[in-house]
């Protein structure tokens, strides 16, 4: 499960390795050391505004944000996410039992927003055939370590970089969507890779918590905004340059999204919070999570 942006030059495969870099504070090769290096000042915190910001802008913040903190991400949800485990949310609604997208052995199954690609793997253990698309390069190179075969392709979720009709399935996770300015041309861009009747299922926040506060505690609890105001999330730098931004649908919007992209909506899911999982994830929360919903899953059909 990954949370995933979409980046603006257009879709590429990519060889993952890296060539190595200079450590912090090291001199560049040939100079001298002349005295101790002074630690780098400490990056001022960004500044969270609402305010609009288009597909280029979210691309760019997006991709450099998932790539500087994959590392950070991974190590504090590896356990939960698993290497191989198909879990649609933060409430753990796993597919092993929900099933919403029903027989996968021997079927095509493009992951947009894969991150590690641990959705991907399960996949590929149960006989489908999965590809494993992200636009962090980081996430990725996270996939290559925990291994096991995956075909990963680093792509814009609105471009890809597929023919027409390449898959029986399609899936995100968190993927991609939250971060994307222009949602019916995602939309659209599954609709065209997806063969007739193919499955269409992702998961995203759900709408209804842009209204409250994104706290796990009580202060979570109340309503401090619109949910009607569906002006954009902006962390910004110093010069006011986004470097994180999320976009708000309202749950009409994203089923009018869904029918705008040619698709047929089957089933809505709002996940309960079980009894089993403690676990805080960001203003996930057992408190939250037995009061208000945390996630919606839309499970369509290409029409």
């Amino acid at each position: 499960m990954s949370q995933d942006s979409q980046h603006t030059p257009g879709p590429r495969s990519t060889d993952l390795r890296t060539s190595a870099e200079p450590a912090a504070g090291a001199a560049p090769h040939g100079a001298p050391h002349t005295g101790p290096v002074p630690p780098p000042e400490p990056a001022a915190e960004p500044e969270a505004v609402r305010r609009p910001a288009g597909n280029a802008e979210s691309s760019r913040a997006n991709r450099g944000w998932w790539d500087r903190n994959a590392d950070e991400y991974q190590r504090e949800h590896g356990d939960f996410l698993g290497d191989d485990r198909f879990v649609w949310c933060p409430e753990g609604l796993d597919e092993a039992e929900a099933g919403l997208l029903g027989e996968v052995a021997g079927r095509d199954v493009l992951e947009i927003g894969a991150g590690a690609a641990q959705c991907s793997r399960w996949l590929a253990a149960r006989g489908a055939r999965p590809v494993a698309l992200d636009l962090s390069h980081r996430q990725l190179q996270h996939a290559l370590r925990i291994g096991g075969g995956v075909p990963l392709v680093e792509a814009d979720a609105g471009a890809l970089p597929f023919r027409d009709g390449s898959f029986d399935l399609a899936c995100s996770a968190y993927g991609a969507l939250p971060f994307v300015a222009d949602q019916v041309g995602v939309m659209r861009e599954v609709h065209r890779v997806l063969r007739p009747g193919g499955r269409w299922v992702f998961s995203v926040t759900h709408p209804i918590r842009w209204a409250f506060p994104d706290e796990p505690g009580p202060e979570g609890l109340s309503v401090a905004a619109s949910y009607f105001d569906r002006t954009p999330y902006v962390e910004q730098d110093e010069d006011g340059e986004p470097v994180y931004v999320e976009h708000h649908r309202t749950l009409g919007d994203r089923v009018r999204d869904v029918v705008a992209g040619g698709f047929r909506l089957v089933d809505l899911v709002e996940p309960e919070w079980p009894e089993w999982n403690s676990q805080e994830w960001g203003g996930w929360s057992p408190l939250r999570g037995h009061l208000i919903p945390g996630t919606v899953v839309f499970v369509c059909e290409r029409a």
